[in-house]
């Protein structure tokens, strides 16, 4: 069977670069189709080892940062890749749609879907553009031909897999499609044995690209707030001026890009985890916080809800601002936090029960075709 993965970019790191990783594992010979790849990125280097295929135009949107406003050339830029020899077809798609590619009449295609583009429905992203207005008007017009594209494209697929509950509810708002909730893959176990015996800090964490919609600034605001230590592991994206107010907050310690293994034991020796996106998709490094041992402080919303229990392995707020977050850390320090309560509800999220969701779809997918 030739197998083929899709992806929508290659430039961050981030969770759904982790979640590509894991599928490029399970089908080692299966080529990487791409709108873009940037050279010498994080992406670049950890796909390193496999054959990355970009599209026609990405000569073109990898320019700068012109990958964003030149959204609108999506159904050329898909519609240009030709994957009618494959015979399936799986596609980790979210921002930048990785669908409308030309298949074949006996191609399946098989959607891991970290949710709907952010932009096309009203949610909050990352980084707001829309704040100027000729971003704005801009949007109103090309926005409206990128959701026709969107909803058609998505009738591509035969299967949808989703992240989270929370994406399986937008997934069929948006499309009318059913979809199977597939958590992403976490190494659980790897982190499970790295931790353990570690001595923990007096730091609270956050790993997080520093951008908007993540809660960074009111988390580093509670942190000055209240004296207690912030460090901050990721990189800058785009157009974001997250990192600038960051770094005018005493008490923050940004540290950038780090390595598996340095962001292995941060994980382990912090005191808590801070996740405040009021509606993340899913949230990997919740997870990867709790099999670290180390208990979260998250906002009560999105895919936090699905992963978070609350009083056991964290504390579930209803807001961001100063006096909730000052609260939540009162609560926090009284608390007696039971490693083995953290590990057993990380381990529901393990990249085993990963990759067994999967074989066993893309199973069914090739039977139901036989």
């Amino acid at each position: 069977m030739k197998i083929a993965l899709v992806h929508d970019y290659l430039k961050e790191f981030g969770g759904a670069e982790r979640v590509l990783r894991v599928l490029a594992d399970m089908y080692p010979e299966a080529p990487i189709y791409t709108a873009f790849k940037v050279p010498g990125s994080s992406c670049a280097k950890e796909f390193a080892d496999r054959e990355i295929r970009e599209s026609k135009w990405a000569w073109l949107i990898k320019i700068g940062n012109l990958y964003s406003p030149l959204r609108f050339l999506a159904p050329l830029i898909w519609g240009s890749m030709d994957l009618k020899d494959f015979d399936l077809v799986i596609t980790s798609c979210s921002s930048y749609f990785a669908r409308g590619f030309k298949v074949g009449k006996k191609t399946r295609v098989l959607a891991y879907c970290h949710t709907p583009p952010r932009f096309l429905y009203g949610y909050e992203t990352s980084i707001n553009l829309q704040r100027f207005w000729i971003v704005r008007v801009y949007a109103v017009i090309v926005n409206h031909f990128l959701r026709i594209f969107d909803l058609k494209s998505a009738q591509q697929v035969q299967k949808w897999m989703v992240n989270s509950q929370n994406t399986q509810a937008r997934v069929w708002k948006f499309y009318r499609k059913e979809a199977e909730v597939v958590y992403p893959p976490v190494e659980v176990e790897k982190l499970i044995k790295k931790s353990q015996g570690a001595k923990k800090g007096e730091y609270f964490l956050i790993v997080s690209r520093l951008v908007g919609a993540k809660g960074l600034v009111e988390a580093a605001q509670a942190a000055k707030l209240n004296d207690f230590k912030l460090k901050i592991v990721g990189e800058a994206v785009g157009f974001s001026r997250i990192e600038k107010q960051l770094r005018e907050i005493e008490g923050v310690e940004l540290l950038g890009r780090v390595s598996d293994e340095e962001r292995d034991r941060i994980f382990a020796e912090a005191k808590g985890f801070i996740a405040l996106a009021k509606d993340e998709d899913f949230g990997i490094t919740v997870v990867e916080a709790m099999a670290s041992g180390t208990p979260v402080i998250a906002f009560n919303g999105g895919g936090f809800k699905e992963s978070v229990i609350d009083g056991v392995t964290g504390i579930l707020v209803d807001g961001t601002d100063l006096e909730t977050l000052g609260k939540a850390m009162n609560k926090f320090e009284a608390i007696k936090w039971n490693r083995e309560k953290l590990i057993t509800q990380a381990r529901k999220f393990s990249r085993t029960n990963f990759e067994k969701k999967v074989r066993t779809i893309v199973g069914k997918m090739v039977g139901d075709e036989k």
